[in-house]
């Protein structure tokens, strides 16, 4: 996979389309910030000595040329990812492309409002800060993990500002949150089985005085669970299982909750 930029939107293609063979085990060889030809010939070698499919995302046409020539030298099949949308995009808009590399990451407002999304998601981790609650965009609650810090994050680089509250059986949620208007509240649970294979993870390092039977027997997860079932029913408070999501798919299903007006 090379890239003139970070390469982020090459690995995405690449790996969904090798998610689809199950079969096969996708070896992966990156090269961001490729741009000159000096970079390029160095590519080429490398990709002689352990051939295979390339993908390329380059967007000044004579070093693409490069990369396409070289690789039909070498017996390799390869794809300009991006050329196809390109052409689409050129002939419905009767314009052509700007060809500016890493025009998708320049420091804009959409940038920098990302950064600011994931310094408040960062700083109001695992309940912090109640009381500005009401500036987020998104609350998700949930007992132990029900990976809610790292959706938080992924939502925080899409530029979500998201708070994640922890539900803790007997402990009520804080008023504020119950007052709130502005932010989503979802609520992220999953099966008491799929929470147990995750916490068995959590207490190989905990520590010593952390009570591991308690926090992975099978009926307290159950309790928990539905104690935090009740209080998303009771405030009306849609409910992600995350039983069998990704991290992208439980942001998925948040933002499509918040496109609907939840």
């Amino acid at each position: 996979m090379i890239s003139d930029a970070t390469g982020e939107t090459l690995i995405a293609a690449g790996r969904a389309a090798s998610a689809q063979y199950a079969h096969a085990r996708a070896i992966e060889h990156i090269y961001p910030l490729i741009r000159t030809e000096k970079q390029i010939r160095r590519v080429l070698d490398s990709i002689d000595a352990e051939p295979g499919i390339v993908l390329y995302t380059i967007i000044d046409q004579r070093l693409a040329a490069m990369i396409h020539d070289g690789c039909v030298a070498l017996g390799v099949p390869c794809v300009s990812v991006l050329e196809p949308v390109l052409g689409i995009f050129q002939s419905y808009l009767g314009t052509p492309a700007g060809r500016r590399v890493g025009a998708q990451h320049v420091l804009n407002a959409e940038y920098f409002r990302r950064i600011d999304a994931l310094n408040f998601t960062m700083e109001h981790d695992d309940g912090q800060l109640p009381l500005d609650m009401e500036e987020a965009d998104v609350v998700l609650i949930g007992i132990s993990r029900t990976s809610k810090t790292p959706t938080s994050i992924y939502l925080a680089n899409r530029g979500i500002k998201t708070v994640n509250v922890p539900i803790v059986v007997g402990v009520p949620i804080p008023d504020v949150l119950v007052r709130s208007q502005r932010p989503l509240v979802v609520g992220l649970v999953a099966s008491a089985e799929r929470i147990s294979q995750v916490r068995q993870h959590r207490v190989l390092g905990a520590s010593q005085n952390f009570d591991a039977e308690q926090y992975l027997d099978r009926a307290n997860i159950i309790e928990e669970l539905t104690y935090a079932r009740q209080i998303c029913h009771r405030h009306n408070w849609p409910m992600i299982d995350v039983s069998r999501r990704s991290i992208e798919e439980t942001a998925a299903a948040v933002l499509a909750l918040r496109a609907e007006g939840r």
